[in-house]
């Protein structure tokens, strides 16, 4: 490991003036669980590292049954896993959170972090982008706002820019009659990237008609892919056996996975299939609990 800076700064901005004037390239460090891996196996070797531990605000969780769900980029996988809030409100995103890497790992790793690492099998990121959760970037011109949608921009790149920090999650309150699922599929659930991932938001209308729906894929794409052919199938019209398995289908041409070492291309395509269907309708059954 190369010798490098170290700050602790007290305010975002101070922060913020450390990636503009410190010595570059400069990581921020939250849970670490990823930087100082790669800073030991020399894949990153940040000149600066700058600790955001200190800055006040960063550890917000908040639940608001009107204004929804906050996380500050120091909540860990593990406090989202553990959550009475997400399990009840965001049961996905809770889901995705406990399949994270293993205990010790979910102790420390943030859900900021993993988001910002904009991996395509990352396990957070089909259920936030399901909820149509937006981040708060903090940088030089004060704060700005993106949805996790468009956040990733492709395998380990994100909008976000060199002199900018996510300090935030936002989640909206889920309206009744709402189901979220995340499923993920691989050679075992945790500590083992996903082969496939699916996360379903569901709403139903009071005539039982699907009012609104979110269809996220993981590992099929260089970023998580939003199914928008098989949630159009089913948007407007009550669910069938016969819709779902058609809604499932598309799901499955939609997807461009690619084959490696967890799943041939085909196999992934054909787990979509699977596990969308399997995914809506456990979200159709919370969505009438």
């Amino acid at each position: 490991m190369k010798h490098f800076d170290y700050s602790e700064p007290a305010s975002l901005d101070e922060a913020v003036a450390l990636l503009r004037a410190g010595p570059a390239p400069a990581s921020l460090f939250a849970g670490g669980t990823d930087l100082m891996v790669q800073m030991k196996e020399q894949v990153r070797q940040p000149a600066h590292v700058i600790n955001i531990k200190k800055i006040p605000g960063m550890d917000d969780f908040v639940y608001d049954a009107d204004r929804g769900l906050l996380l500050g980029a120091l909540v860990t996988t593990r406090q989202v896993e553990t959550s009475p809030i997400t399990r009840r409100h965001y049961a996905s995103l809770a889901k995705a959170a406990t399949d994270f890497a293993s205990i010790q790992v979910r102790h420390r790793a943030t859900v900021v972090g993993n988001v910002c690492r904009a991996s395509p099998s990352a396990d957070t990121l089909p259920a936030l982008i399901a909820d149509g959760a937006v981040l708060r970037i903090h940088g030089p011109g004060g704060q700005r706002r993106c949805t996790v949608g468009d956040f990733c921009t492709g395998p380990g790149r994100t909008q976000l820019a060199p002199d900018e920090i996510v300090t935030h999650i936002e989640i909206a309150a889920p309206a009744p009659r709402t189901g979220k699922v995340y499923l993920k599929h691989g050679r075992r659930a945790q500590m083992e990237l996903a082969t496939v991932g699916v996360a379903a938001h569901v709403r139903l209308g009071a005539g039982g008609e699907v009012a609104e729906l979110s269809i996220v894929l993981a590992a099929v794409a260089p970023t998580p892919l939003r199914a928008l052919r098989a949630e159009a199938g089913l948007r407007g019209h009550r669910p069938t056996a016969r819709l779902l398995e058609a809604a499932a289908q598309a799901a499955s041409e939609e997807a461009r996975p690619i084959g490696d070492v967890r799943g041939s291309a085909a196999y992934r395509r054909d787990m979509v299939r699977v596990l969308t269907r399997r995914a809506l309708e456990q979200a159709l059954q919370e969505a009438l609990a």
